[in-house]
């Protein structure tokens, strides 16, 4: 049976905030298009029985204003995401990467972001042909092939979204779209979602006018905005900006409960403070009820993660000190200076990552949910 975008599976009841959300929060324009990609995408892989892989990346804005202008912004490359797809494909996963617009994508990530200009890697005459200069195309022709394997065995799906609404849409829309893989799909919620929002009710239509210029012609009249309710979440008072946001709803518990009940869920913790991370992990695993807790501390992110299973299980990956990538200072992440007589070559730290996780959802496939009495699917 096909579904229009955003419309809930036949089996599945929505729950009030998740309507309530919905009905008040207005559809992406491009929502309809990614369904039909992402319906094409996943009715292929289910007749060939694959994995498919959702990953999210990047960040996600918050509009202050309809016809936007000012928005607010939260600090995330892509990064993991990125590069995670990328090990995805390699261990046999289809990926729908669900990315921030202009974030690093899979492939392209290794040249688009580079402290080098990409036109630093060609070479050529002003009349003749254009070539990848000696030193770069063992590296690139690599990354080509790769590329060119996924293009043409159609295991990746690029999505693009850039606010925490469109994100969210998506998220339903491409869950419930998933229905029909079971225990073959898995999402690995990489990206960084806001956990606050300007409902579309108090959303201003016009940018937002900064000192005097924001003086009204009519003094006390209320705009638009007030006479429908509360005030605009982002206004003027005075000289100063106010801006009063709601909270995201939680719809972590939705996507493990209702959205995608038999697939392996997989979030992200990030903590500043190592004595936190454990049990952070832990108490998200506790309320939401999925699979699998990734953690990371901010400054060590790049090179070892904390694995909290529902289970209780915890598992520390850590990429070798020898293999630690060299920071643009030219030092590694221990900080201890690295050159090619004292280092193999560097080892990202999805490389590790990934096939664990891939090891987790192949048990459980194998052998059932383990959240589940006697490890049954729902």
């Amino acid at each position: 049976m096909h579904r229009t975008a955003g419309e809930p599976d036949a089996h599945y009841t929505p729950t009030d905030i998740e309507m309530e959300y919905f009905a008040a929060n207005p559809k992406p324009g491009d929502l309809d298009r990614h369904s039909t990609l992402a319906r094409t995408f996943i009715e292929h892989h289910v007749e060939h029985k694959r994995r498919v892989a959702l990953v999210t990346s990047g960040g996600t804005t918050v509009p202050l204003e309809n016809q936007t202008v000012r928005f607010i912004d939260n600090f995330s490359a892509g990064t993991r995401g990125a590069t995670s797809a990328e090990y995805f494909l390699e261990n046999g996963y289809a990926v729908i990467f669900l990315h921030r617009q202009f974030s690093l994508l899979p492939y392209s990530r290794h040249y688009s972001h580079s402290t080098n200009c990409f036109l630093d890697y060609m070479t050529g005459t002003e009349d003749g042909p254009v070539v990848v200069q000696n030193d770069y195309q063992q590296q690139m022709a690599s990354v080509l092939r790769r590329y060119r394997k996924a293009k043409k065995e159609n295991t990746l799906l690029l999505l693009p979204f850039v606010t925490v609404n469109e994100y969210l849409w998506n998220l339903r829309e491409l869950a419930m779209l998933m229905h029909p893989l079971g225990a073959n799909a898995l999402f690995y919620l990489a990206a960084a979602v806001s956990d606050f929002f300007v409902p579309a009710e108090r959303m201003v239509e016009h940018k937002i006018q900064s000192g005097e210029e924001f003086a009204q012609p009519n003094g006390d009249v209320p705009s638009e905005e007030e006479q429908r309710g509360r005030k605009p979440a982002a206004h003027m008072d005075g000289k100063s900006l106010m801006i009063d946001l709601d909270p995201v709803p939680k719809f972590l518990k939705l996507l493990v409960d209702g959205w995608a009940p038999q697939a392996m869920i997989i979030s992200f913790k990030l903590e500043t403070d190592p004595n936190l991370l454990a049990s952070k992990a832990k108490g998200a695993l506790k309320k939401y009820a999925h699979h699998l807790v990734i953690g990371n501390l901010l400054n060590t992110r790049k090179w070892e993660v904390l694995f909290v299973s529902a289970d209780g299980a915890e598992k520390w990956i850590r990429v070798p000190a020898n293999r630690r990538a060299k920071s643009v200072t030219g030092r590694t992440d221990n900080g201890r200076t690295g050159g090619k007589d004292d280092r193999e070559p560097a080892l990202e730290i999805e490389s590790l990552i990934v096939p664990e996780v891939a090891s987790q959802h192949s048990h459980m496939i194998e052998h059932g949910d383990p959240r589940r009495p006697n490890g049954s699917q729902a």
